[in-house]
C-alpha cells in the first residue's frame, strides 16, 4: 500500500482547502492548509508574474514546514487597459479595498471605452522542500460588463462576463464555473496528472535543499 502524502494549501481559505479535498479524494493524499500548522510568516506576493508569486508561495511554505505545497496567484487582465489590473488585481483598489470597491474602481477606468475583452489568469504550483516545482496554467476569456450583475463568486466574478453563458460569473452556479474558469481549468489538470504528481513528490521530496 502506498503512504499517505501530505500536501499542504499555502493558504488560510477554507473554500481552498475544501475544494481540493473534494478534487482529490480519491487519492492517497491527506490536504492540509495553514490552519493546521502554527503562526507562519505570510509570503510577501512581489514577483512580476502569476507564475512567480504561485511559485515563491508554494517553494518558501514547503520549505518552512518541510512538506510539499500548493498555492496559487490569479487575477485579471483587460485589453484595453495593457493588460491591467493583473497581478495587482486582489491590491487594484488599496491594500484592504472590498470587492465591491475593485469592481467599481475597474469600471470607472473602462467608462467610454469600447473594447471589453479581458481574461482571468491562473497559476499554480506545487513544489518540495528542496525548492523543485510543477507548474499548471488556467485562463478564461470574456468580457468586461457595464455594471456588476449576480451575488454568487468573489473578487471580479459580477463584472466579468462569459459570452459562453451569457452570464457573468456571479451568476453562474460553482459547477458551472469550475467547468470554464481559469483556476477551474488549471485544477482539471492537477486532478489529470495527480498520479504522476505523487510519483513526482516522492522522488523528489527528500531531495537536498537547495
Amino acid at each position: 500500500m502506498q503512504d499517505l502524502i501530505t500536501l499542504v494549501i499555502a493558504s488560510h481559505n477554507k473554500g481552498k482547502k475544501s475544494e481540493i479535498i473534494d478534487l482529490l479524494k480519491n487519492f492517497p493524499v491527506l490536504i492540509k492548509n495553514l490552519d493546521d500548522f502554527g503562526s507562519i510568516p505570510p509570503v510577501e506576493e512581489d514577483g512580476h508574474t502569476f507564475t512567480e508569486n504561485a511559485y515563491k508561495k508554494a517553494s518558501i511554505t514547503a520549505k518552512i514546514l518541510g512538506l510539499p505545497a500548493l498555492a496559487d496567484d490569479s487575477g485579471i487582465m483587460v485589453e484595453a487597459l495593457g493588460g491591467a489590473p493583473g497581478i495587482h488585481s486582489a491590491r487594484y483598489a488599496g491594500k484592504n479595498a472590498t470587492d465591491e470597491q475593485r469592481c467599481s474602481k475597474l469600471l470607472k477606468a473602462m467608462q467610454g471605452k469600447k473594447n471589453r475583452r479581458a481574461a482571468f489568469k491562473c497559476a499554480i504550483s506545487i513544489a518540495v522542500p528542496s525548492g523543485s516545482a510543477l507548474t499548471y496554467l488556467g485562463d478564461c476569456e470574456g468580457l468586461i460588463g457595464e455594471k456588476p450583475v449576480g451575488s454568487n463568486g468573489f473578487g471580479y466574478d459580477p463584472i466579468f462576463y462569459s459570452p459562453l453563458y451569457r452570464k457573468t460569473f456571479a451568476e453562474l452556479d460553482i459547477k458551472e464555473k469550475s467547468l470554464i474558469s481559469h483556476r477551474g481549468k488549471a485544477l482539471k489538470q492537477i486532478r489529470d496528472e495527480f498520479d504522476k504528481i505523487l510519483i513526482w513528490i516522492r522522488q523528489n521530496r527528500n531531495a537536498p535543499k537547495k
